[in-house]
Parts: structure tokens; C-alpha cells; sequence
């Protein structure tokens, strides 16, 4: 039989998810992986743990979806996170809470996840073909009406695509979507790293004066031209020998892409500030019962339990205090010094590129797809989900809760739609 109600191209997260929801609507329906297995980004994310959602609110998970987050509300009213988690564990998986609401399989194995929604396939009586490479969309006039691989067609008036992004190409994201999008006449936004190691070509980054150490707690902002602060996130970061990672880090990468989009030729000023618990004045205080209580000492023994040893000296040598003793400190030396752990500044001269980063930034308009449904405007019986939209989120069970919910939202819709439509389509 090559005739269905939907057919879904991408069997990763989203594309599973929109086979679930597309066969528990009654429709008969085709999922097609052109790799061996099915899940393989899914396998890797979240450490090869799968941190498969986050429990939080709605309103906070959008929040902390940057990246067009707003488009997601129409989705998010008629499938949430809640959803997923009654979906796994009604589906005999269980999760687990870890900080900040993030949610794993109590096995830690992205394969229990992938192995869950395999068997879900099976039991609604889903056809899986893998290593079945898509080569062409198939429409007649305005109107979807299958595929078409290398030796084969396949028929039906619904076809989603879920082909993902462009980050992890030996997964299969390898913008097959995007071409596939184009032809049919859709725009694509500008494709861009996010959730990245952050690039810099500062003298201690390239000298590995830094590297390894590790700050918890720390926040990061990424400047505009003005100095004013983009965006600052509080979490932990490490120095690198290309720059800074860390929690930090990759969530401000995708806003210093933006900033490198705006003027490419001008590196991006990023400000560090190490103490954002405790203002300057309160910062200055504290030190200076420090190196009253212990005069005689010099600062890096004083300070000695401030900051990691080698940041201390680091910071010492930058402000000229590394062999001064307490009582020879200024008031400016002290003051400068206690800036430069509110406001260290370093430039970033860009992140790793898009098939070494975890989020893919840009993808498939907005402004040409119905948030309700995830169809395309522009192609009746067209459908959207996953990576492959211009939505990106940070890491924590975002961007895997994104894919769900359009996936889910897509599958039902074009169920629907394939339903209403009653169609015959001629083989030419």
C-alpha cells in the first residue's frame, strides 16, 4: 500500500511525537527515517540521559525559549509539558526531577525514551521505513500530495516535515527540510549557533592563563555597541583554551551571534561578574576587614580564598597589586581591583559553528506558518515541526519540550485536515 492520511519525513523527536499524536487521531500513517535508527539526536541529548522536558510552568518554559518562544502559545493550550510527562508515564516510563525542574528517566537513558516511543509507534500501528531518504515533496496545484524516494512514491494529502536543524550532522540534520521548504516556496531566517561555547581571541584565552577553571554562580552579559547590558544569565562557567563554556556561556551565545549579525567586523564585549550577590560597595568592605585584620600579608595571601589561585593572581598582575602588601594597598588600587571582579571584561569573537553546537538559531519563517496548527499558509496539507522552525530555546528540557508540543500539534492538525479533506490523488 503507498497511500496515507499523513506522512511524517524525520523520525527524531518531534517527528515521533507527530506520529503519535497523527495515529491516535485515526490516521493511517507513514514515518520515514533515512537513517538505520530512529532517535538519534534524542540519544545524545541531555548527556545520554535525555532531560526529556522541564516541569515548570507553561509561561516560564516559554520564557526561557528565546528564540520566538511567543509562537508556541496557541501549541502550548492544547499540549503542554504536563502532557509529556502524563504521556511517558502513562506509557509505563517513569521521570525524575533534577534542578531547575529539568526531567529525566529514572533509568538515565535516552533509550528508554526513544525505546518508549518506538513501542508507542508499534502498538497504533505506525509504518516505519528507515534509510528512506526523501528526495522530492510531491503537490499538485496548492495542494501536498506525497513523496517521492529514489525507486518509490508514497501518497497522501499531509505531509509534515520534522527533519530537525543543522547542529549534529552525523544525526541526520543536515538542512534537508530547508531545501525541501524553499522549493515549496517558503523563506528561510538566517541559520545561526545557539546554546555555544562562546569563541574569544583574548591574550590569556589564547595563552591558557585561565583554562579549567571553573566559576559557580557567576553572571555573564552580553553588550551592545553602548555597553548596555543584551542579556545576563547567573549560572556557572568555565574557561576554556578557545574562551568560556559552562551553563553561562552557552546560553548567551545565541545573543552574541545576534550582536556579530548586526556588525560582523566588531567583536562582542562580554562583561563577567563574579560576585553578582554582593554589590561593589559591599565587596569593598569585606576586603577591607580582610587586610586590616592581616596588614603585613601580601594580597594573594590574603585574598587566597576569594577566587581559584590562578584567577587571584591573574587579576593581581592586571591591576599591578601582585607583590603589594595589605597596608600599601590605595583606596583606587582597591577600588579598581573589586571592579574588575564586578565588570571583567573580555571580548568573544563568535561561538562554535552550527554542526558543533547544540540548538540551531533561524529555520522556517513564522510569519508563514499558523500557530494553531502548525500548517503552512502558503501549502494546503503542509505541516512544520521541531528544530526545523525559527524557535530555539535554552538548554534544560527546552528545546526537547518544543519539538513535542509542535510535534504533537502538528500530528493532530493534519489527522484532522487529512480527515476533512477526503481525498483522491492521481499517480502521474
Amino acid at each position: 500500500m503507498n497511500k496515507f492520511d499523513v506522512i511524517i519525513i524525520g523520525a527524531g523527536t518531534s517527528g515521533l511525537m507527530a506520529a503519535i499524536s497523527a495515529a491516535e487521531n485515526g490516521s493511517r500513517v507513514l514515518l520515514l527515517e533515512k537513517n538505520k535508527r530512529i532517535g538519534k539526536k534524542l540519544l545524545l541529548t541531555g548527556g545520554g540521559r535525555c532531560n526529556v522536558t522541564n516541569s515548570h510552568s507553561s509561561e516560564e518554559i516559554i520564557a526561557h525559549i528565546p528564540g520566538n518562544g511567543k509562537f508556541l502559545y496557541s501549541a502550548f493550550s492544547q499540549y503542554n509539558n504536563q502532557d509529556i510527562i502524563q504521556f511517558f508515564e502513562s506509557n509505563g516510563t517513569a521521570l525524575k526531577e533534577e534542578d531547575h525542574g529539568r526531567m529525566f528517566p529514572t533509568t538515565d537513558r535516552s533509550q528508554t525514551i526513544v525505546d518508549t516511543l518506538h513501542t508507542k509507534l508499534k502498538e497504533l500501528a505506525v509504518t516505519l521505513y528507515t534509510e528512506a531518504q526523501v528526495k522530492k515533496i510531491l503537490k499538485k496545484d496548492n495542494q501536498i500530495i506525497g513523496v517521492a524516494l529514489e525507486n518509490q512514491k508514497f501518497y497522501a494529502p499531509c505531509i509534515i516535515l520534522a527533519t530537525g536543524g543543522k547542529t549534529y550532522p552525523s544525526t541526520g540534520s543536515t538542512g534537508d527540510g530547508y531545501r525541501f521548504s524553499e522549493k515549496l516556496g517558503h523563506s528561510i531566517t538566517p541559520l545561526y549557533p545557539t546554546e555555544s561555547p562562546i569563541r574569544s581571541e583574548e591574550g590569556f584565552i589564547k595563552n591558557k592563563v585561565l583554562q579549567g577553571i571553573s566559576l559557580r554562580d557567576v553572571q555573564l552579559s552580553v553588550l551592545n555597541n553602548k555597553g548596555k547590558p543584551v542579556v545576563s544569565h547567573q549560572m556557572d562557567l568555565l574557561f576554556t583554551h578557545f574562551g568560556i563554556s559552562g551553563p553561562a556561556a552557552l546560553r548567551c551565545s545565541s545573543f552574541v551571534n545576534q550582536q556579530l549579525r548586526e556588525e560582523p567586523r566588531r567583536p562582542v564585549q562580554l562583561s563577567l561578574d563574579i560576585f553578582p550577590e554582593t554589590s561593589e560597595k559591599k565587596l569593598t568592605a569585606d576586603l577591607k576587614r580582610k587586610i586590616q585584620a592581616e596588614p603585613e600579608k601580601q594580597l594573594k595571601n590574603i585574598f587566597r580564598q576569594l577566587v581559584p589561585e590562578r584567577l587571584l593572581e591573574f587579576l593581581l598582575e592586571k591591576e599591578q597589586l601582585s607583590d603589594i602588601k595589605g597596608r600599601q594597598v590605595s583606596e583606587q588600587q582597591l577600588t579598581a581591583f573589586v571592579h574588575s571582579l564586578k565588570d571583567f571584561q573580555l571580548t568573544a569573537s563568535g561561538t562554535f559553528p552550527l554542526e558543533k553546537s547544540f540548538v540551531t538559531g533561524g529555520g522556517i519563517s513564522l510569519k508563514e506558518i499558523q500557530p494553531k496548527t502548525m500548517e503552512s499558509k502558503l501549502i494546503q496539507g503542509l505541516f512544520f515541526c521541531g528544530e526545523l522552525l525559527d524557535i530555539n530555546g535554552y538548554t534544560g528540557g527546552y528545546n526537547i519540550t518544543a519539538a513535542l508540543v509542535t510535534g504533537h500539534t502538528a500530528g493532530k492538525h493534519a489527522s484532522e485536515l487529512a480527515e476533512y479533506t477526503g481525498y483522491v490523488i492521481e499517480e502521474y
